[in-house]
């Protein structure tokens, strides 16, 4: 760990000399990306600093303890020995912490596409639930949501929706949602009051910004047709829908919410953009740690990481093993306690990876 921390030292030391550099401040963007480096070192650096200090203060109190033959002096320095041992542990963390490799993606916006699975009709009302929580949580977050495209069932609930969540710090802490989450409850539709279980999935990528994505036109197959189901008056009387097909890869985006065509399109490509970004990451992080599989920032759908047991009032977090008795609370977007459990877990995995 301290071998990392002498080497961001020299590298923020490097970097200010260059902010210093007649050569980097004539550059305008150069010196701006060579500050903001020197400022994202500034706080490890720092805290390494204090911690430096504090070893130094301990050898002397410690040395004070050993040799000096003064017993109140003595008591003195075995005090500040253990005020020091608690502040050496507490910057230790701390350090550990800062060493953790940040989310490139954390500062982005982010889609959030929900899609009823196995339950027929309950789970799509079901998915419709999980939008109003999550619309719910980002009101709370003061995030902004826009609805990129939704498909009703026509009962209420949803086959599919995709919402953009736009504000600080979406990412970080809407990322851990994504994955399969599994419902218990009695649909309004039983008349015999039987139990059943049904599962949607979320799944959660990161906007694309053009610097992160270039998508060539040649590349994309555009279609136009009539859009379907509720929309306002003209919504089905002319050609708006849209659906981009990307030849490379063949993912396929449709999006039918607006009236305009050209708006249902910009849409249409920022959630392509999305998808790309988010097969191009999984792919370098499969090709990083082939051997090494997470249930939390993987976006393997494939696992069921939560479930909301309706007769019960309670919601399970599989991964970390987390129940909750609140669950009319946390549908009405009462998230931060799961959110903030599944972070602290997430953290805790990589700081043992970190110092391993």
């Amino acid at each position: 760990m301290f071998d990392k921390l002498r080497q961001i030292e020299e590298r923020w030391g490097e970097l200010n000399r260059m902010l210093s550099d007649p050569a980097v401040i004539g550059q305008p963007a150069v010196y701006a990306r060579t500050a903001k480096a020197a400022s994202d070192l500034n706080e490890t650096v720092q805290k390494f600093a204090d911690y430096r200090a504090v070893l130094v203060r301990l050898s002397e109190a410690r040395h004070i303890l050993a040799e000096d033959p003064d017993r109140e002096m003595r008591e003195m320095a075995q005090a500040e020995i253990d005020e020091l041992e608690g502040r050496q542990a507490k910057l230790e963390e701390e350090l550990r912490a800062l060493l953790i490799p940040r989310d490139p993606n954390d500062d982005k916006n982010v889609f959030l596409e929900i899609r009823a699975g196995a339950g027929g009709d309950e789970a799509g009302l079901f998915a419709a639930d999980l939008v109003r929580m999550y619309t719910k949580y980002a009101e709370r977050q003061k995030w902004k949501v826009e609805v990129m495209d939704v498909h009703p069932t026509g009962i209420g609930g949803f086959k599919e929706a995709i919402l953009l969540v736009q504000g600080r710090g979406a990412w970080s802490r809407l990322k851990f949602e994504r994955g399969v989450h599994r419902v218990q409850r009695v649909p309004a539709t039983e008349s015999s009051g039987r139990i059943h279980t049904s599962t949607v999935t979320v799944a959660v990528l990161p906007e694309a910004e053009d610097v992160d994505i270039k998508v060539e036109d040649k590349d994309v197959q555009v279609d136009v047709y009539r859009s379907s189901g509720p929309g306002g008056q003209g919504v089905n009387t002319t050609d708006s829908a849209v659906r981009l097909t990307h030849l490379p890869t063949g993912l396929v985006v449709t999006c039918q919410d607006e009236r305009s065509q050209i708006k249902n399109r910009a849409k249409a490509m920022r959630v392509l953009k999305a998808r790309l970004l988010e097969r191009a990451q999984s792919e370098q992080a499969a090709a990083i740690a082939a051997d090494r599989r997470s249930q939390v920032g993987t976006g393997d759908r494939s696992e069921r990481i939560r479930t909301y047991n309706f007769p019960q009032g309670r919601v399970s977090d599989h991964r970390i093993s987390l129940t909750l008795h609140r669950l009319p609370a946390v549908l009405e977007g009462d998230l931060d306690e799961l959110v903030d459990a599944l972070r602290d877990w997430d953290q805790s995995q990589k700081l043992a990876e970190t110092v391993s």
